[in-house]
């Protein structure tokens, strides 16, 4: 079979599917409202939890570092890339989370890549989560260590696959806030049964940082569980993008030595970091945002309680309301969308077969009146 057919074929069972992706030109996005194709609707689709992409700080951060170092960085980290900002954004955040160092990766995705290809060789075993994001799994399916995974958040999985000797070493890998389900790892269990056989844990926080713990610090923090390897992104709670690896001296040493994720790609713009240090402060310092979005989060599961689909046991910003089939949830996202109310519908492969769903996001920019909205929409089209 030549290219052009398989490519056809694909395309075609993804489409008779009702999987079919489809990006939208966004005109305009403030967190609790977004503009597409001229129409205006409430947004619960975005992964900026606490709305700090809008924030004057922010905005007013990246403008100055522009303005100082311009648009981009040049080149990689390791020939003239690393600036200033750079240093000062890592050593804050290794202070702030604990750890020795950290390193900055331009995607969580890039990061979780960089760690398990360069940490997983082939005497070695990767214990992953089944629902861990698809970059962690992506990584270590294609790395040269074995692959194994364990039952979603269950410690006795994992326990029952480290009992099973293992020649090179074990690298377990969670998520702290599951980016699809909204719910959190067991934390503490899984680093006690980890480092019992003396593996390593490797927490992906992309959806807990910013949110979780003391000042924002992330569900490690919340859990007092300090992972060998821990990665936080950006692009979730902090509202701009990329991420950062914090881990030991020795780890960061062998990753600038050796990951080729890191060394043969362009820096983050130094003017991001500069954006990202401003971030960083408005986690920091807010409390007032994070109780605003637990008082939404509250607001949307009480009044979603007697709804017909079945709403995902979650306290995060994430709400998976499960519909079951693809055409059913499409046709809900669309029905909402006709109410006003942009909410976007998750299917296969993203998630299990017969679980498509609406991934409703919560953030401490909406309004009462925006979720209330949503609710009266939702109660809509489940008696429809």
């Amino acid at each position: 079979m030549g290219w052009s057919e398989r490519i056809t074929q694909a395309l075609t069972a993804r489409r008779a599917a009702d999987g079919w992706r489809q990006r939208r030109r966004v005109e305009h996005n403030s967190v609790r409202e977004i503009v597409v194709d001229g129409l205006s609707y409430r947004h619960f689709s975005s992964n900026d939890y606490l709305g700090l992409s809008q924030h004057p700080a922010v905005i007013a951060g990246w403008q100055q570092g522009a303005a100082a170092s311009g648009a981009g960085a040049g080149a990689s980290g390791h020939v003239t890339g690393y600036s200033r900002y750079h240093a000062q954004l890592e050593e804050q955040l290794a202070d702030w989370l604990g750890y020795s160092r950290a390193l900055l990766f331009i995607s969580g995705f890039a990061a979780n890549q960089a760690l398990i290809h360069l940490l997983a060789e082939k005497p070695d075993r990767v214990l992953a989560d089944k629902l861990a994001h698809a970059s962690l799994l992506d990584a270590a399916s294609h790395a040269p260590a074995t692959l194994r995974r364990f039952a979603h958040n269950q410690p006795a999985s994992l326990t029952r696959l480290l009992t099973t000797p293992c020649a090179g070493a074990t690298l377990v890998v969670t998520e702290g806030v599951f980016s699809m389900d909204g719910d959190s790892a067991p934390l503490a269990a899984l680093a006690a049964e980890t480092r019992r056989t003396g593996g390593w844990l490797l927490v992906d926080d992309a959806h807990g940082i910013g949110i979780c713990g003391a000042q924002g610090r992330g569900s490690c923090w919340q859990q007092q569980v300090k992972p060998e390897l821990l990665v936080v992104t950006f692009g979730k709670g902090f509202g701009v993008s990329g991420a950062a690896v914090l881990c030991d001296a020795a780890t960061a040493d062998y990753l600038e030595q050796f990951s080729r994720h890191l060394i043969y790609s362009t820096a983050m713009p130094p003017a991001q970091c500069h954006a990202l240090l401003a971030a960083l402060q408005q986690v920091q310092q807010g409390d007032a945002r994070r109780e605003k979005l637990r008082a939404n989060i509250a607001r949307f599961r009480a009044g979603a309680a007697n709804l017909p689909w079945q709403l995902m046991p979650s306290d995060s910003a994430i709400q998976p309301l499960i519909v079951g089939e693809n055409h059913a949830a499409v046709a809900l996202s669309q029905r909402l969308a006709q109410a006003g109310l942009w909410v976007s519908a998750i299917r296969p492969p993203t998630v299990p077969p017969g679980t498509a769903r609406l991934r409703i996001t919560l953030t401490a920019a909406h309004h009462s009146e925006d979720i209330d909205a949503l609710l009266e929409a939702l109660y809509d089209a489940a008696d429809k």
